[in-house]
């Protein structure tokens, strides 16, 4: 194997090389094999502030100031009831994130709006009360062993629910104000509810956990096709978390490997070359749209985020992804002067925000374009160096063409072998139709 070049993007001496030169690869020879032969106890550990858990008797105001604490968008729902000695089959409910939590407050606001006869939820009832609405949608939990993958899956009566729990809400309100933002984050319904109250209606399902022996292959089918955003990486003789493996650590990894042999033969290709981007059916929203209509459709289309678009609906003046919710809880004050809120100013505001808070991000950028012509070297360097997983393609003229996202990437990389996971999947993580893998 060659050694890594001195070019920029390629550090030898980091973790992240270390395991890329792991990879043995010949022309002749799928990649598939060489993760296949990598455990994911080969994969750098994520910064400690970074692996925390969230006590299920957490209130959801509590939740958010330590996912905000801790810069982090989700975490394990650790169960305080569960026995010292408890498996992490036991120990944990799930993973809570600050996309659902923001969700489901204005989903419950809304039902409150129309009258309905789960009102009382959102007008602050007391948390024995909630319990009582929640009843219905407590759910417990079974383990499987899918290709070596420990899995613990949601169930209800012995039935596999996970895509029978109730559903992630998306029919929100059409528009919203900076008054109901900040009424909404001092409400009781936001300081009594508790994490565990709303296990339910977790976005995710089921909850996943890799072991230290579970390979590479593994772990990038279940960020690509299986559409995971991160997967812990559970310690079965302490029955805790010692990893968690986010999708922008797997792009900072493939980052690391520039110069190593399969990269360069495999990276130098064009975009167009490997088939990307997928599809030119682009969804998109206008700058004039609400901005709770931007993220209905990214909830409704199971998609991470979508471009915002000037008149024309040709050229994309931002992005908007599922984690920027997070501002509707973390700053509410920030939109107070709106009396609606469209997706531009979204996007100037939480821009002027990070600005005057000295924190640079993706929202803190105009948005990321790329070219079908450019590599996928190209599109990984920028990726990592924004921490988005999603950039855009545009022609000569900046028009918009598509969209290429890490799955993306993943998918050119490795592909899934004809029954590697059985059949756990089949309606248990459903696919949407427009799947890209």
């Amino acid at each position: 194997m060659e050694s890594p070049s001195s070019q920029p993007g390629s550090a030898r001496s980091s973790p992240e090389a270390e395991v890329g030169m792991r990879v043995l690869w010949s022309p002749s020879e799928k990649l598939n094999s060489c993760f296949e032969s990598i455990p994911v106890s080969s994969f750098p550990p994520a910064p400690s502030s970074q692996v925390i858990e969230i006590p299920s008797d957490s209130t959801l105001a509590d939740a958010v100031e330590l996912l905000s604490k801790h810069k982090i968008l989700s975490a394990p729902v650790r169960n305080v009831e569960a026995p010292e000695d408890a498996s992490w089959i036991d120990r944990y409910i799930g993973v809570v994130e600050f996309a659902g939590i923001a969700v489901w407050l204005l989903h419950q606001s809304e039902i409150a709006a129309n009258g309905t006869t789960d009102s009382s939820i959102a007008e602050g009832i007391a948390a024995e009360g909630l319990e009582g609405k929640l009843s219905k949608i407590k759910v417990g939990t079974a383990a499987s062993k899918v290709n070596g993958t420990t899995v613990a899956a949601e169930t209800d009566n012995g039935v596999n629910a996970a895509v029978k729990h109730t559903k992630a809400p998306t029919e929100l309100a059409s528009s919203v104000d900076g008054s109901f933002l900040e009424n909404l984050t001092s409400s009781d319904l936001y300081k009594n509810t508790k994490v565990r109250d709303i296990s339910g209606s977790f976005r995710w399902a089921p909850f996943l956990a890799l072991q230290s022996s579970d390979s590479f292959l593994t772990m990038m089918l279940l960020l690509s096709k299986y559409r995971m955003k991160s997967l812990p990486v559970v310690d079965l003789g302490e029955g805790k978390i010692e990893n968690v493996i986010t999708q922008s650590a797997v792009v900072h990894m493939l980052e690391e490997c520039v110069g190593l042999h399969w990269f360069e033969n495999w990276g130098t290709k064009k975009l167009f070359e490997l088939g990307l981007p997928i599809s030119n059916k682009l969804i998109k929203v206008s700058e004039e749209d609400s901005v709770l209509k931007a993220f209905q459709m990214i909830r409704k289309r199971r998609i991470g985020g979508l471009p915002v678009v000037d008149k024309s609906r040709k050229k994309a003046i931002g992005n908007i992804s599922i984690r920027d919710v997070q501002y509707f809880l973390t700053a509410p004050e920030i939109f107070k002067d709106y009396r609606s809120i469209t997706t531009k100013d979204f996007i100037t505001t939480v821009k002027s925000y990070l600005k005057e808070q000295g924190e640079d991000g993706p929202n803190s950028h105009g948005v990321i374009t790329c070219r079908s012509d450019d590599t996928i070297k190209d599109v990984i360097l920028k990726l990592d160096a924004e921490k988005i997983q999603r950039i855009y393609v545009v022609d000569k003229e900046d028009r918009l063409e598509g969209v290429v996202t890490l799955r993306d990437i993943i998918s050119r990389l490795v592909h899934e072998p004809n029954g590697y996971f059985g059949d756990f999947f089949d309606g248990v993580v459903p696919l949407p139709e427009n799947s890209r893998v």
